[in-house]
């Protein structure tokens, strides 16, 4: 099935990042904080955060046409945001809502060198988000719809995932491709009392592309939340299982942000699906299969002087989807999302330092080189130089493609 090309929408959850940024000394070890201690820390830096302004401006940054979706309040903190994102390009504010009295949502993000984030967070306006705050007569029919963050977002994840799921049913009759990225809830909030798995099943049928962090996804199935940090090798058993479940509810593509170790893929049988690639007509590599169905691959990342990894998974959710626009299938969308991802980690903020998506490319043909592991898990094979580890039970070594 071919979809529009008239460019990617990104809505959901936005907010003002501040961000205290780690002397160069720090180390992670050095960088806990301890109740009743002062910490000499640099400057802040305030930016533009969640999946709307990370994710959105970082597509806008590789050079995909895209809008943002949104909602702010008529304060401080809202004025700041729609003045950060001006300074990028005008027409990128002009779907957000301004709501009078509304709070801002912010969050303090706490992002040393070398370690995952950790934050502070105010939903503000976005727990008043709805889907009546999309007006998909105004959309253009664009080719891929992302939503993000809708844990993070009251009226989104309360209703039990009716609204998002009349949203991605509308958005699919026109011929968009739909994506959604989660975020993990505050245990102790009410979006960590809520049943994740029966909220799943109620969406997951209308999304296709699914991009959870694998401890998101181990709290909403398995209801523990162990982080990116603890992972130090791949346990390839509980991914698989973790993805079965999630195409068994619906979803048609799967990928599991691994945090350093890269991305998982693993797609449903009956997955067809492309984009036009109306921007660049070399955007496949060579060696891309450009199939969809029966997938299962392991993109490590690249190596890079991490400087923060504030926003890095939502860039590499762009570096997918901008592939993915501009013609690409899963082996080329795979190497450009972890190689987005790793552009964003050489900066403090979330899109400061992704370049156009022809200079990732470049930067990936003149040899970037990889994180290695010890070994390929046991049943994996690199049979390529994409880079990429893919399974026995993945569809191009079975089938001999």
């Amino acid at each position: 099935m071919k979809h529009n090309t008239s460019g990617v929408v990104v809505a959901g959850h936005i907010c003002l990042d501040i961000i205290p940024t780690f002397l160069d000394k720090s180390t992670s070890e050095a960088c806990r904080i301890e109740p009743g201690h002062l910490y000499h820390m640099g400057k802040a830096v305030c930016s533009t955060g969640g999946a709307v302004a990370n994710t959105g401006l970082a597509l806008h940054s590789l050079g995909v046409p895209t809008k943002l979706i949104g909602k702010l309040g008529d304060d401080l903190f809202g004025k700041a945001v729609l003045n950060l994102i001006d300074e990028i390009e005008p027409s990128l504010s002009e779907g957000m809502t301004v709501m009078p009295g509304d709070q801002t949502s912010y969050s303090i993000v706490i992002s040393p060198p070398e370690t995952d984030r950790s934050f502070l967070h105010c939903p503000g306006a976005n727990d008043t988000f709805t889907i009546n705050d999309i007006c998909l007569e105004e959309l253009s029919q664009p080719s891929l719809f992302h939503f993000g963050y809708p844990p993070l977002m009251k009226q989104m994840f309360s209703d039990g995932g009716e609204q998002l799921r009349l949203l991605f049913e509308r958005l699919q009759e026109l011929g968009c491709l739909t994506s959604l990225d989660m975020s993990s809830p505050d245990p102790d909030s009410p979006a960590g009392r809520i049943e994740w798995r029966d909220w799943l099943k109620t969406v997951l049928p209308t999304v296709d592309l699914f991009f959870p962090s694998i401890d998101e996804i181990r709290f909403m199935i398995d209801g523990n939340a162990g982080g990116v940090n603890e992972l130090l090798e791949y346990e390839i058993t509980d991914y698989r299982r973790l993805a079965n479940q999630l195409i068994e509810w619906g979803a048609r593509v799967v990928v599991i942000k691994l945090g350093s170790l890269g991305l998982y893929l693993r797609s449903a049988e009956n997955v067809q699906f492309s984009v036009d690639a109306v921007n660049s007509p070399n955007a496949v590599k060579s060696g891309d299969s450009g199939l969809w169905a029966s997938r299962e691959i392991i993109a490590p990342c690249f190596e890079v002087e991490s400087v923060g990894t504030t926003g890095a998974g939502d860039s590499t959710i762009a570096g997918f989807l901008a592939g993915l626009y501009q013609g690409a299938g899963p082996e080329s969308a795979l190497n450009l999302a972890v190689a987005v991802g790793a552009c964003c980690v050489e900066g403090h903020d979330a899109t400061g330092t992704i370049p156009q998506l022809d200079v990732v490319r470049q930067r990936i043909a003149n040899g970037w080189k990889r994180k290695s592991a010890s070994a390929l898990p046991e049943g994996w094979s690199e049979p390529s130089d994409l880079g990429l580890w893919f399974s026995n039970e993945d569809a191009v070594i079975t089938n001999g493609i």
